[in-house]
């Protein structure tokens, strides 16, 4: 095998958009996917805005995803979004649901954050009220923080490893990271990667207590979110999912498959929470020493990177990041690639963050555009010290993209960046033989 990886389906569950066609159409207009949510006003949070797909759990029944005895009881909006999403991919890269027999070759790596808190509701209200025995036998397998993988593999037969990872809004990118090296390194032909999350009000209320959630335009949904700008007052909760297809060339090639892109490489590591690096900031030194070792990994020069897909969450750490990447790409004003952050039209989507973004960096690659930064009408006049604004495109830009850097930095100091580029066949400089 060549052990060349490739994209040859994906998914997505996003709050702009469910399907690739619609997401697309999205990304393109610069759709906003965050609305008013009338419930988190009555709970007295201080934001009331979130991005949420439009789904409901019935879809996966009425839209033949599983059947009506494995959709019976189940009550886990975030394994709804990750089946969604993942089947989808596995639909797109044109193969069959059912099997016989255990697909050896093929495993997942599927991540989120927590278990489903309003189906453990109904598990510890049960338990509080001396009513254990009414809970049935389907409880435990969505209060597990691997229910996604299961339901995953277990429709699809998938026999190779199959692992929920979690590190927080790292999460997804890891998780695609991770299947890459599963294939380059010889131990499955092809790997099923995303990640899920479904921002519940227990996990949004916590948030909120923290008070780094957007709060000042709670009347105004759609312009809520404002990575990069002077008014951004702070990060918007999302809900999604995206999955992604990912096979050894040789083995996607012998099939005839659709070939989306290729991942060159990439990177994920911790700055320890030392220098600067604690529970909630990153440490600038390790952000850097990640880029730069995806870039190495990656067998690329800075200078050949057309995109950031950035992490970019609309927070303070919106200035560092854009100086951590300056300096790792040794690269700064017109010379910084174009940068673009998707929080502005979902929200972040914490642990779904990655694998959405991570689509949507597919598709500029392959439609060849760069999507707008929504209502980035007042950008920070600091970032101006370091690249020119116009390397932050607030309307849609049409441009060859060759390779785009996706990078996603997570509560525990927790790093993660991969490297896609549209597919060469005559690239031989990526052949591990």
């Amino acid at each position: 095998m060549s052990r060349r990886v490739v994209v040859t389906g994906m998914g997505v569950v996003s709050p702009n958009g469910i399907g690739i066609s619609t997401f697309l159409e999205a990304i393109q207009n610069g759709v906003s996917g965050i609305k008013f949510q009338p419930l988190y006003e009555e709970l007295k949070f201080s934001c009331h805005v979130a991005g949420k797909p439009d789904f409901v759990l019935e879809d996966l029944k009425t839209k033949n995803y599983i059947s009506e005895v494995v959709f019976h009881g189940l009550k886990g909006t975030n394994i709804g979004y990750g089946l969604m999403a993942a089947l989808d991919a596995w639909a797109d890269a044109g193969l069959e649901y059912d099997t016989d027999e255990p697909r050896w070759e093929t495993g997942c790596i599927f991540g989120n954050s927590v278990s489903d808190t309003e189906a453990m509701k109904n598990v510890i209200t049960r338990v509080d009220n001396k009513e254990a025995k009414k809970l049935g036998s389907r409880v435990v397998e969505q209060a597990m923080n691997s229910g996604v993988t299961s339901y995953v593999s277990g429709r699809l037969g998938l026999g190779n490893k199959v692992i929920t990872n979690s590190a927080a809004c790292a999460t997804g990118t890891q998780a695609i990271l991770m299947g890459y090296e599963t294939i380059k390194d010889g131990y499955a032909k092809r790997m099923l990667v995303g990640s899920s999350e479904y921002v519940d009000t227990y996990v949004f209320g916590s948030f909120d207590s923290m008070r780094v959630l957007s709060r000042k335009y709670n009347d105004q949904p759609e312009k809520a979110s404002r990575p990069m700008s002077i008014t951004a007052g702070g990060f918007v909760p999302g809900s999604g999912s995206a999955a992604l297809v990912l096979e050894d060339l040789e083995f996607a090639l012998a099939r005839g498959a659709k070939i989306y892109a290729e991942v060159l490489g990439g990177s994920t590591n911790s700055g320890g929470q030392r220098m600067g690096g604690s529970m909630t900031a990153a440490n600038p030194q390790g952000v850097i020493k990640c880029i730069e070792d995806s870039i190495v990994n990656s067998n690329i020069s800075p200078n050949d990177i057309d995109l950031i897909s950035g992490h970019l969450t609309a927070t303070n750490a919106d200035m560092q990041e854009i100086q951590n990447w300056c300096k790792a790409l040794g690269r700064g004003g017109d010379d910084f690639p174009l940068m673009n952050s998707l929080k502005s039209m979902i929200g972040h989507c914490l642990s779904a963050a990655g694998s959405i973004e991570a689509v949507a960096s597919i598709l500029q690659m392959e439609h060849g555009f760069v999507h707008p930064n929504i209502n980035l009408d007042d950008p920070n006049p600091e970032i101006g010290n370091y690249i020119n604004l116009n390397r932050l495109p607030v309307s849609i830009v049409k441009k060859d993209i060759n390779i785009v850097a996706k990078a996603n930095f997570g509560f525990g100091d927790v790093n993660s960046c991969l490297i896609f580029s549209k597919f060469n066949p005559n690239d031989t400089t990526r052949d591990f033989n």
